[in-house]
């Protein structure tokens, strides 16, 4: 048994090819077994087993940099930095987490939990060094999904203008969650396929060095390299952008890649090492289904696929798409989470998958709505923060059109800091044009998407939580809901904790469905109460709570007034323990609305 507590850096220097093969194996029989339990990220570690391995086989961390994109391939490298004992601990509530963070590990060079940062980070990193007169190498894993952000190039513009010692790594698997989009993926294919150069320069270049004339012609052949590199394959973008280019190799060929990147680690240029893996590799049904293993529940609280919000979303934007030809669906690699599967499937030609390019997706949005389309663009919270510049200037200055189903709204659970979605509603409601609706149960859930679609002008963002949608009853659209009962003390919430708050003893509710603006009637009846307290599964500072206070000041408010929200970072636990250090399950309510009462 190789994998044990003392797994290092150091450790696996030590051992030899056959016996580093062999702890491939056992840490990924090791991720199988523990992510089953602990939940995470599965197929995207499962692909990078010999990668990791090989990286720190050749490069000594904290030393050397590696800077993981995403990062929910980097649990092998917990494993070898130090952490394999607290698996149990996985996206756990004080567990170490399922992304690189600084504050968890020196070996942890840069946090990492969105898409498309890892090369902009390293370059960052690798300039710092210089400057401190430090030594090491920086080594960006970026895969082929991220390169679908246009950040990526930003950063990959600025390598050999900045950097003299940056490696990039391109973890090549064709997926992002959903497969790659785009013509990147189409090129990078096109270089998967061009082995032919490969060996033909390794063949020429071998026969070539076995006598003096031959290295003569070698030599005066170099000039045109370019040329003949052309003639076999065209172009490779990377080389054009100033890198040394090597691959691709086999991401699970463990002496290929240590080899690489040890020629790699000797360039004295910035270089990106192409490496071809296997998302899923070693686990069957992950290899057939990368998408559906990309994340996983634990054993003890599988996620139904059906019955959820975004399930539900996803279908009423199908239905919508039936009697309305205008209306079109986007996402950014997403089709599967957000529940669009059955809008594109319906209607292929109105479906777009963009891949990881939210910005993208939002201005191409606002395109098509500057044409008189609908479209409906479906993203993760926390993923809608890449889209702060475009929301203002692509979509609110000219009163575009454009519907937003916000999904993973609120409180996300294990996946912690980096995924939280608390921050949306202070976003948007900064911003002109802009209506927010927030609904908690299926019914409502239709009948904001229907608003939003069919009598909204402007933004028109509808946002929910994951996980199960309960089904609600049939009633027409309101944009609250008020339950008075002669109490002088009035809770105000909205979204998925309102159906814990509608009958805490002792108080009245005012539950928003349209949360901003904020209904002026909603905001006279509160007005109207000695005590007011607010519940919101969101940021306070610059949340609906802060919003309404003046607007109760307007209408003669005098009372009191509290607000139960968020105030700083969320890590890694359930949600139902998330909720609850927040005041904000059943519990902390009712005993809140005690303490005031």
């Amino acid at each position: 048994m190789l994998l044990s507590e003392n797994i290092s850096s150091e450790y696996i220097k030590t051992l030899d090819l056959e016996q580093k093969k062999e702890l491939c194996a056992e840490i990924r029989k090791f991720l199988i077994d523990s992510v089953s339990q602990t939940g995470g990220h599965l197929a995207s570690n499962l692909g990078t087993v010999e990668l990791t391995v090989a990286l720190h086989s050749v490069f000594t961390t904290p030393a050397d940099k590696i800077v993981f994109d995403v990062g929910h391939q980097s649990y092998t490298h917990k494993m070898i930095t130090g952490r394999y004992g607290k698996f149990g601990t996985l996206r756990s509530k004080g567990g170490i987490s399922g992304f690189p963070r600084q504050s968890e590990s020196e070996h942890d060079a840069f946090i990492g939990g969105h898409s498309s940062i890892s090369v902009s980070a390293a370059l960052g990193i690798a300039k710092a060094m210089e400057l401190e007169g430090k030594e090491g190498n920086v080594i960006a894993v970026i895969g082929d999904g991220a390169l679908t952000g246009g950040q990526a190039y930003e950063g990959l513009n600025n390598v050999t203008k900045l950097s003299n010692n940056l490696i990039v790594v391109l973890n090549d698997n064709e997926m992002s969650i959903s497969r790659s989009k785009g013509m990147v993926a189409k090129h990078l294919t096109k270089m998967r396929s061009s082995r032919s150069y490969f060996e033909k320069k390794a063949a020429v270049k071998e026969f070539l060095s076995h006598s003096e004339i031959g290295k003569d012609i070698s030599r005066s052949l170099s000039g045109t390299k370019d040329l003949i590199k052309f003639a076999i394959y065209q172009s490779n973008i990377f080389e054009s952008l100033g890198l040394k280019y090597y691959g691709p190799v086999n991401g699970h060929d463990l002496a290929k890649l240590i080899e690489v990147l040890e020629v790699a680690k000797l360039t004295d240029a910035p270089c990106i090492v192409h490496v071809k893996t296997k998302k899923g590799k070693g686990y069957r049904p992950a290899e057939l289904n990368s998408g559906e293993y990309h994340g996983v529940a634990r054993t003890d609280r599988v996620s139904v696929r059906s019955g959820t919000f975004s399930e539900a979303a996803g279908l009423e934007v199908m239905r919508l798409g039936e009697s309305n030809r205008r209306v079109c669906a986007v996402t950014a690699a997403m089709k599967y989470a957000t529940g669009l599967e059955h809008f594109a499937k319906a209607f292929p030609e109105r479906f777009f998958d963009v891949g990881i390019a939210e910005q993208h997706a939002l201005t191409f949005s606002c395109g098509l709505a500057s044409q008189g389309l609908i479209p409906v663009f479906a993203v993760y919270s926390t993923f809608l923060q890449r889209c702060f510049d475009q929301l203002i200037h692509d979509a609110s200055i000219e009163k575009k059109h454009l519907v937003l189903l916000i999904d993973r709204a609120g409180f996300v659970g294990e996946d912690g800091e980096t995924h939280q979605g608390l921050y949306d509603v202070p976003m948007l409601s900064m911003i002109p044009n802009t209506e927010i609706y927030s609904p908690f149960d299926e019914t409502t859930l239709k009948a904001c998407i229907q608003r939003a679609v069919n009598e909204t002008d402007g933004i028109a963002a509808v946002r929910y939580p994951r996980g199960c949608c309960p089904e609600g009853v049939d009633e027409e659209y309101r944009d609250f809901y008020y339950n008075g009962g002669g109490s002088d003390t009035l809770t105000i919430t909205y979204g998925r904790i309102s159906h814990e708050m509608v009958d805490i003893d002792g108080a009245d509710s005012l539950i928003l469905l349209k949360i901003f603006p904020i209904p002026e009637e909603a905001a006279r009846i509160a007005a109207g109460y000695k005590r007011v307290i607010f519940f919101e599964e969101g940021m306070r500072h610059g949340g609906i709570a802060e919003k309404l206070l003046p607007m109760l000041n307007a209408n003669g408010f005098r009372g009191k007034y509290e607000i139960a929200a968020v105030t700083g970072a969320v890590g890694a636990a359930d949600t139902e323990t998330q909720l609850k250090d927040a005041g904000l399950d059943r519990g902390g309510m009712t005993e809140r609305v005690k303490r005031a009462l």
